[in-house]
């Protein structure tokens, strides 16, 4: 589709058909502990069990998938703190493209290591701003196509397959709560949910210390952050774009935001009630299920959990 567009239910239905031998539709998990403390039943989207630990190999995989012959003989390129990395390492390695991948140079080591297994060149680089400058200079002098983390209409394609799922498995659903870093999760399963006509509440979520899209909506127009500070790097965009905040104005109802201290007390109760682990990015969104922030709703909770890939040695530190 036209890089300057937005994808419309066909295009996120069309996704579903092409990554289907790809990804795995996940479950929606029950907890009645959860729903006592929440007020409310609760269902979590486990996207922490989806391929390569989140729900960015589905946008990856649509975007890569899409090539055409002439990109995938130049070869692609991408930014990420660490999930999208490793989606569009294995969306690449399935298709046989090839595959740069820059990465600040604090990203974690973990995610820097599953990168690279799938068989992507890493470039470790700078701060997240300057990761992002060295993003589009590999672009020109290399001569790679671009597979951005969220500005990209194809991957909030590929992401809006959450929504179509949880449209057809949570269909009473009052309210679903969606993780934000650049905004293209939330802008793919709000398309998908208004596109089905489901009525739902829809709010995303984002780390006080990393609130890009928060500080967007106030100012009406993207807002580079000076720092990001939070814990969950998943979350960690510099900015937003024009494209996801125009989205999420016109489909999303709130934005809200959650303190690392809240993030981890999520973590633990997901690790103890549901025996599913999360990273600090996939538990925002039950951190603000049980912050009381989300406004009136009637109707079950969705929370997308959107990745499980937590650098071990820190998650001993946290809990």
């Amino acid at each position: 589709m036209p890089s300057g567009s937005d994808p419309s239910l066909a295009e996120v239905e069309a996704a579903r058909a092409l990554i289907a031998d790809r990804v795995h539709r996940t479950p929606l998990v029950s907890s009645q502990t959860l729903a006592d403390l929440a007020g409310a039943p609760i269902l979590l989207k486990a996207e922490n069990l989806q391929k390569t630990g989140s729900f960015k190999a589905r946008g990856a995989t649509n975007a890569v998938r899409r090539l055409g012959g002439d990109a995938r003989a130049a070869g692609i390129v991408t930014i990420s703190a660490g999930n999208h990395a490793q989606a569009v390492a294995y969306a690449a390695a399935a298709e046989r493209v090839r595959c740069v991948v820059v990465m600040h140079a604090a990203a974690s080591a973990g995610k820097v290591a599953a990168t690279r297994a799938f068989g992507a060149e890493v470039v470790l680089h700078g701060t997240p701003h300057e990761a992002f400058a060295r993003f589009e200079a590999l672009q020109r002098e290399r001569g790679l196509v671009p597979v951005h983390p969220f500005d990209d209409p194809d991957v909030i394609a590929g992401q809006g397959t959450v929504g179509l799922e949880i449209a057809e498995d949570a269909p009473d659903a009052g309210l679903v709560v969606v993780p934000v870093g650049g905004g293209g999760l939330i802008s793919g399963i709000a398309l998908a949910l208004r596109g089905r006509g489901m009525p739902a509440r829809i709010v995303g979520v984002e780390p006080e210390g990393s609130a890009a899209m928060r500080r967007a909506l106030d100012a009406g127009r993207p807002v580079a952050l000076d720092a990001i500070t939070s814990i969950a790097d998943g979350l960690g965009a510099p900015a937003v774009s024009e494209r996801t905040l125009r989205l999420v104005r016109h489909l999303v109802d709130d934005v809200v935001l959650v303190t690392d201290a809240e993030i981890v007390d999520a973590m633990r109760l997901l690790l103890e009630r549901t025996k599913l682990l999360a990273e600090p990015a996939g538990a925002a969104g039950l951190a603000a299920a049980l912050s009381g922030r989300l406004g009136r709703f009637t109707g079950p909770i969705v929370v997308v959990l959107s990745g499980g890939n937590v650098d071990l040695g820190r998650l001993c530190a946290w809990l």
